[in-house]
This record gives C-alpha cells, structure tokens and sequence, in this order.
C-alpha cells in the first residue's frame, strides 16, 4: 500500500520522514515520543548510484530505536521559494494591522469629511468675518499660532494642579508651557516675580473674577463695583431694579453697585467714596466693559484703603492700554488685577489673575483690611486654591499654550503700535460722528471703544444693531443713562480692535463712521414704515433694497483687508 504523501512545511528547512522502503507495512510505524530522539540513533549507510554533475545530494538514511529514517533535503520549489521570501503574518500581526488601520480611518480624517455639515457652518462663519466689519469692543482677531497652538495636541492632556504638583503624571513638559506663560506674562506687564504672582488657568475673566471672591471672602460677604447700566459687568455683582439677581457673584456674595454721573457718564468718584464707606465692602472693584474713558486708580486705591477693602482691578478692555502704557496703570494701586486674554491681547479665549505677593507698603493713615495686621500679603494660596479644586478641573493646555504665545507678541514694539493705531482710530470715528452731530456718552473716548446714544434718533440699540447686523456691521446694544438720570436701552457700543487687527486706519474709520450714520438712516426710515410692530420691522430687513445696497459696499469695503489667519 503505498504511503499518503506529505505537504512540505513552509518554514522547515528539512523534513524527517519515515523511508517507505524500510516500511514492511503502514501499521509498523508508530509516533516517537519526542524524549526519544534523544537517545541513539543509528545511521544506516546505503548504496547509491553515481551522481552526475549539477544533481543534489541524495537524502540520507539513518535508523532510531529501529525505525528506519530518512533525512529529506528541501528541494527547490518555487512556492516554498516565495513563501521563503515573505514570510506569512500571523493572526496577531494582521489583527494589529487592521486596529492601526481603524485608528487612521477615525483619527485622520480632515474635518471636511469627518462632519461635512460643521465644516460648512464653519466656513460660513470664516466668511462672515472676513466680508463684515467688526466693531463689537470685546472681539478681536488671533494670529495663526495663536489658532494653531489651540488647535494641537496640547489639548489631549490632564494636568489639575500647579505646575511641579500635578494630579496626574506625564506632565513635565505642559510644566514647562505653563511656566513659560507666567513669566510671560509678567514680563508683559513690567511686573517683578517677587512682588506679583500670576494664575493663568482661567476659563474666562468671569470665572478668574469669581475665583478672587470665593478665595478671599465667606458666602454672603460684601462686593462693590461698577454698576452695569453705567458701564461695569455682571460679574462685578448685578441686581435688576426689580431685585432680581442675575449674576453668581449677586446670588453668593452681597453686592452693592456706584454709578456715573448721569449727566457727565463719568465715575463720580465722590459719592462712590462716600457709598464705600458706608458700605464696607471686603473687596472694592474698578475696571468695566462699557466705560471710555480712563480711570483714576490713584484715587479708587485712597478710597479702598479709609474704608478697609482689598482694592481689585478687572482691566479686560484695557489690558492692551495698560501693557503698552497706553494708559492709566492699575498694577501701581491694586492687589488683584484680573482680565481676559482674549480682547487687546489678542490670545486665546480665556482669564488671568495677577495678584500681590512678598511684603506690604504700609502707609500712613490707611486703615488695614477688615482688621488685617499681616505683614505680607497671603493672596497667592487662597486664588489658587479657589482657580483648582474649588471652581475648576483641569486648565485648557491648548489655550495656556496659545497665550504664552499672544503674551511674547505683547511684549514687542510692534504690539505697542497696534495699540496706538487703535486707540487713534477710537479717536477718528469719536470725532467722525460728533462732526455728524451724533451724541456720545462723554463726549468721547480714552480708549478703544465709544458710546452712541441714538435716543435723540428716535431709535434703540436693539433694533439698530439688527440693522447694522443685515449690513454685515456687528455691534452691540448697551444700556445707558439718560439726562433724567433712568436707564434707557438706547445706546450701542462700538470698538475698534478688530478693524485695527485688519490694518484700518484713520481714514478707513471715517468711512466706517458714513456706513453708521447709513444704517441709521435706514433704521428711521422702517421703524417710520412699520411703527411698533418689532415682527414686522424684522421681516421688511430681508427685502429691503437700501440694506442690501449698503451690504454690497460694506463687503467691498472689508474684503480690501487682510484677515489674519486666513489659510487655516
């Protein structure tokens, strides 16, 4: 009976098989035991023929435990050759291979085919900004580093704490990032490392103001600054008139607001002294979001000191100014100076809190803080403790990153310029306006933004920012004092860091101030039409051909300048 052949091995190099020859028949033959082979094995010479030349060489014969034996050499088969050559995967290998593929498909896709629908939103928006003009004061433009440190990978990684005392492991190197940031930023400001310390894991200037309160003061204790109506922010403390209170900083802390003069718009630094000190509040604050003119810290800093409190200065307009020295400086009168990185500075979306450290100036005459005889200031552990754990998980790598960045630009003769430029060209559409006979709270402006009262129009920031909307202006509605000293919602504020950003100047701001004067024209023209009726008012905006005509030379007029970051 003849033998059932063997399928070769691809990765054997010989082969030991049983010589049929020797095989009296197929039940003679049994396995080995593998401890076997070990023993003796006996070779059996045989005879053979003559080889001629270019034959291999014959098997060899041998025997073990008596079983006869033949050695096979591997002969030249082209299958077995090619094998040879690529070796097989195995199931694990191709296992991985189609894992790394999964990961590629899912973690390389451009966002236009990953989600195709937020990719066009997106690219509307991109086109929005670069055919509009934008005035709202507290938006700016960031450069490409800027977008591309907030778009990398920083933003994969977990690091609550401080930097050298972390949460979590892995974190050497967003140390280093963090670090970099706070020198920066100090630098930026002209401050010393041993007099100023610096927090730069703020989710926003809302969230930094906040973490200040509940570092320093209990639940219930007592805030004072701006009120809003007069230009400050919500997150200085607000109450509606009816009581109601809007802002956290209302709900968990007692907060007690000063007001402008109603007929000037400027601080009425007198009877805020004399509200403070009957008052008493822990923390007095200055700094707004809708006040253009300067401020006198000097004198806010003699105020806080007769009536006890901690003196904070919320810069968030003013950062920029006060960087380049462009005006008034609080970090010459303050204990806590907190802002947004996101406006002048021209950062990431983001807050900071910069805070007094080593030892205090005493001075003569000026009463302690609620009792307070230490001879340093304890500020820097509370405002940590309160960024993390008490109010915040782990900081925004990606933003802390992007602000290192805006911070070293801050610090350059270039970044001084752009201040400048702006701060004129706040100054060109001021006076552009007036010569229009339009009315501006305080008769102007020392900064980046300015006030327009349309009440003498006839008209309310409301409907007149939807107008400017439609012709691709952004601003924004502002609430205002009228001359009877009430609040009225007929004023829109109007800043000019963006357009600056742009490269406008001066001359291009008087344009600007004709697209204005343009779009309230039109406004008076439909609410005339349409009276009261804000549904209808909204509903003729689509079709109305004097806002489409100013759409067209609005655009026209912003696609001439260059929009930073365009080639992301």
């Amino acid at each position: 009976m003849a033998p059932t052949p063997r399928t070769p091995i691809a990765d054997d190099s010989i082969n030991l098989q049983v010589d049929p020859s020797y095989r009296s028949s197929p039940t003679n033959f049994s396995p080995i035991p593998l401890q076997l082979l070990e023993q003796k094995v006996e070779k059996v010479t045989v005879e053979e023929p003559p080889k001629k030349d270019g034959e291999q060489k014959e098997d060899e014969h041998f025997r073990i435990l008596g079983h006869h034996m033949c050695l096979k050499r591997q002969r030249d088969c082209p299958l077995l050759l090619a094998q040879s050559k690529h070796p097989k995967r195995t199931i694990g290998d191709t296992d991985l291979e189609s894992r790394r593929a999964a990961v590629r498909a899912w973690g390389d896709q451009p966002l236009h085919l990953a989600d195709p629908d937020i990719h066009e939103i997106m690219e509307k928006e991109k086109q929005r900004q670069v055919k509009g003009i934008e005035l709202i004061a507290s938006e700016n433009f960031v450069c490409r580093a800027v977008m591309e440190a907030l778009g990398s990978h920083l933003t994969n990684k977990y690091s609550e704490g401080m930097p050298g005392a972390r949460y979590y492991t892995g974190n050497q190197y967003i140390d280093q990032i963090e670090n970099l940031c706070i020198e920066r930023a100090l630098t930026a400001f002209g401050l010393e490392s041993d007099k100023w310390g610096v927090n730069v894991q703020p989710y926003s200037c809302t969230s930094a103001n906040f973490a200040v309160y509940t570092g320093l003061l209990l639940p219930g204790e007592r805030i004072m600054g701006l009120d809003s109506p007069s230009g400050g922010h919500m997150s200085h403390g607000y109450c509606t008139p009816g009581g109601k209170k809007i802002s956290a900083a209302s709900i968990f802390f007692e907060s007690f607001p000063y007001k402008v003069n109603p007929q000037t718009g400027y601080i009425d630094y007198e009877k805020l002294e004399d509200k403070a000190l009957d008052y008493r509040p822990k923390i007095l604050i200055c700094g707004g979001s809708s006040y253009p003119r300067d401020w006198d810290f000097a004198r806010v800093r003699q105020i806080a000191d007769k009536c006890g409190a901690v003196l904070m200065c919320d810069m968030a307009h003013i950062s920029g100014l006060v960087a380049t020295k462009e005006c008034s400086n609080p970090f010459d009168h303050c204990d806590i100076v907190t802002s947004t990185t996101h406006k002048g500075l021209r950062g990431p979306r983001g807050g900071i809190i910069f805070y007094r450290r080593g030892p205090k100036i005493r001075k003569q005459g000026h009463h302690s803080s609620h009792g307070d005889t230490s001879t340093h200031y304890d500020l820097e552990e509370k405002i940590n403790f309160a960024v993390f754990p008490s109010l915040q998980g782990g900081p925004h790598n990606n933003h802390i990153a992007a602000l290192a960045i805006a911070l070293k630009q801050v610090a350059t003769p270039e970044y001084k310029a752009y201040i400048q430029q702006m701060k004129k060209n706040a100054q060109a559409l001021a006076s552009a306006l007036l010569r229009r006979k339009c009315r501006l709270v305080t008769g102007g402006t020392d900064n980046h933004l300015l006030l327009w009262d349309l009440t003498p129009l006839g008209l309310t920031g409301k409907v007149y920012e939807k107008v400017c909307e439609m012709c691709h202006i952004t601003l924004n509605k502002t609430a205002i004092f009228g001359d009877n000293g009430t609040i009225s919602p007929g004023g829109v504020r109007i800043g000019t860091p963006a357009m600056t950003t742009r490269g406008c100047i001066e001359s291009d701001f008087e344009t600007i101030a004709d697209f204005l004067i343009k779009a309230a024209q039109i406004t008076s023209a439909l609410q005339r039409e349409h009276g009261k009726s804000h549904k209808e008012f909204v509903k003729s905006l689509c079709t109305n051909k004097d806002i489409c005509e100013l759409r067209n030379r609005v655009e026209a007029f912003a696609m001439q300048y260059e929009m930073p970051a365009s080639q992301i």
